[in-house]
């Protein structure tokens, strides 16, 4: 018997995963916040507003209700934007058991604490018990992998066992999972490489051509590289999926949310406009304030992501951040 999954957060990545599992013939919960998402997903079997025109199974329950979600689930996927993670995973806590598997599918660093998500689940969980948590990441684009195009991803997390169950548990036709051990270079990886994609986007916008563009995700990857080392992380998880499959995916894919942030910043347009423009988060915006604080912290040199903390919160200008970086002091790579 397969585990029943339960999937918190019915964007367009909790609904891709939803559709994932059903094909797979897995029994899954997809809980939804808005009542209205949960009414159309039910009347239509679609989900309109974050994953229009694929059709999500007859047999995914859409819910709104936390209990109906939780219940008998044997693993539970969170996969919530960071700047609401922990508000949300707190409203399950009441409903969770010690033999439940958490795996994170969000990808970013809580912007008060600098903690990554599988650590706002350890946080929040502690006072009723430890709980045993993983993560999934790599390079998807959620209407790729829902109509069954080949992923390749990984499931990450220090404890072998959990992530050679969860290995077999998640997998799927068309939807490959290798394990990591590296939880944190592959949470770390999984939220900065969005700023880098807000950069090339920027590059692409301002119509700096491909040069640039490839100097710019050469030059993001070793920051990458630097903040990881610096958490704990290891540095070949940088080269594999979770690393630079996901950070060129990003930052060179069309359907790529933050990179089409950084593309609007460089035509001239307005930070605020261009997010109150957009249905779903590009989680490249919130994690630049928590990366280079972190990154600061740390004493990490990281200046891709200190100019686009400066264009997207102190008005630096978009060719001016260019500018000041191809002028900064020379030196060896």
């Amino acid at each position: 018997m397969n585990s029943r999954i339960a999937i918190i957060g019915a964007g367009g990545w909790g609904t891709a995963l939803a559709i994932t599992m059903a094909r797979a013939e897995r029994d899954v919960r997809l809980w939804a916040y808005e009542p209205h998402v949960v009414e159309t997903m039910i009347a239509t079997r679609e989900n309109p507003l974050y994953l229009p025109s694929l059709r999500v199974p007859d047999s995914v329950l859409v819910t709104n209700s936390m209990k109906d979600a939780l219940t008998d689930a044997r693993i539970v996927i969170i996969a919530v934007p960071s700047h609401v993670y922990r508000h949300v995973f707190s409203q399950t806590l009441p409903l969770l058991k010690a033999e439940m598997f958490f795996v994170s599918a969000a990808k970013g660093i809580e912007n008060d604490t600098l903690m990554r998500m599988s650590e706002v689940v350890i946080d929040v969980a502690k006072t009723r018990f430890k709980p045993k948590v993983a993560a999934i990441s790599g390079p998807t684009f959620a209407p790729e992998v829902a109509r069954g195009e080949p992923t390749a991803l990984v499931v990450a997390s220090p404890d072998e066992q959990l992530r050679a169950f969860l290995q077999q548990e998640l997998s799927a036709p068309r939807f490959r999972l290798y394990t990591n051990a590296d939880l944190i270079g592959v949470e770390i990886a999984a939220a900065v490489k969005n700023i880098i994609a807000i950069a090339s986007g920027v590059v692409d916008g301002l119509g700096l051509g491909s040069n640039a563009t490839a100097a710019l995700i050469t030059r993001g990857l070793a920051e990458l590289t630097r903040l990881v080392v610096a958490c704990g992380g290891k540095r070949e998880t940088l080269f594999g999926l979770a690393g630079l499959g996901d950070l060129v995916l990003t930052s060179y894919g069309l359907l790529s949310r933050n990179r089409r942030v950084g593309v609007a910043l460089g035509q001239g347009k307005n930070i605020g406009e261009i997010v109150s423009n957009m249905h779903m988060v590009a989680e490249g915006v919130k994690t630049a304030k928590s990366t280079v604080a972190l990154a600061r912290k740390l004493s990490v040199e990281m200046p891709i992501a200190e100019k686009m903390y400066s264009v997207l919160y102190e008005g630096l200008q978009p060719q001016d951040a260019i500018d000041d970086l191809m002028e900064r002091r020379l030196r060896e790579e």
